[in-house]
């Protein structure tokens, strides 16, 4: 009998090409974890994500379910597909869930954290764990222009060109925007985003806090509606995707953020 089964895992994404798998040769997130699945199903395990993410972008809670006939306990999709995993990727968590759930389609909102590094000389023990500018920032700025993006708005100026989305419309929920020290915590959680939407919104931030930028040259950047006059895309470094919203009726264990970040 086939069971569907959810994953939630947990990587550092510096290592590899992105979530998605490619060729044999290219390390991607994707295929450790479905090598790792199909040594302890002991038969191929194709599995699908909440959410693909790029080259050197993390995650604290990507989602995955996957279908097997394998009568395993719970634990060998958690414990046993570590031992199988590289080190920058683990299984947090694993349940049984309905066999009509999908990981991507039933997920009516996903977050996003970017950790960023204001300093005149970056540190080395952040390097890929977080993003840097040598600009002393102004958060009251950035915080003022985050504002802006909240509700439902047009995010083309914040789209990459090769984005395969239907529709650059999108929701915003909430943004919010710590400094702690040299450090900025930007939290997005929205109904979906646009390829590269993430990178390119905390570049036009940082265009802000240094003053590149203004408030309201920020809110008409929004307006255009154009890929063109905004600011570079930022580093893939310091973005973590932490997690989607899911139906309460599936039952699915949220993992929050770690305490570390």
């Amino acid at each position: 009998m086939t069971t569907r089964y959810v994953l939630t895992l947990a990587y550092n994404g510096s290592a590899f090409y992105g979530w998605q798998k490619q060729t044999a040769d290219v390390p991607t997130v994707q295929s450790a974890l479905e090598h790792a699945l199909s040594v302890i199903a002991q038969q191929p395990i194709k599995v699908t994500a909440a959410g693909r993410t790029d080259t050197g972008v993390h995650a604290t809670a990507q989602v995955v379910h996957f279908d097997s006939d394998a009568n395993r306990p719970i634990s060998a999709w958690v414990r046993g597909v570590n031992a199988h995993l590289p080190n920058d990727v683990a299984v947090l968590h694993a349940q049984a869930v309905a066999s009509e759930f999908h990981a991507r389609f039933d997920a009516f909102a996903r977050r996003y954290r970017y950790v960023l590094q204001f300093a005149p000389v970056r540190s080395p023990l952040l390097v890929g764990r977080a993003g840097w500018t040598h600009y002393n920032l102004d958060i009251n700025n950035i915080q003022a222009a985050g504002q802006f993006l909240l509700g439902e708005h047009d995010f083309s100026s914040f789209r990459a060109a090769e984005c395969q989305a239907k529709s650059p419309i999108k929701t915003m929920y909430f943004i919010d925007i710590q400094a702690m020290g040299d450090l900025i915590k930007l939290d997005f959680h929205a109904n979906a985003f646009l390829h590269h939407m993430i990178r390119n919104i905390v570049g036009a931030l940082v265009y802000v806090g240094s003053g590149r930028l203004s408030v309201n040259e920020f809110a008409e950047l929004i307006e255009k509606r154009s890929r063109l006059d905004a600011p570079p895309t930022f580093m893939p470094d310091g973005l973590y995707f932490a997690g989607a919203d899911y139906p309460e009726h599936f039952g699915l264990m949220r993992v929050p953020l770690p305490v570390w970040l």
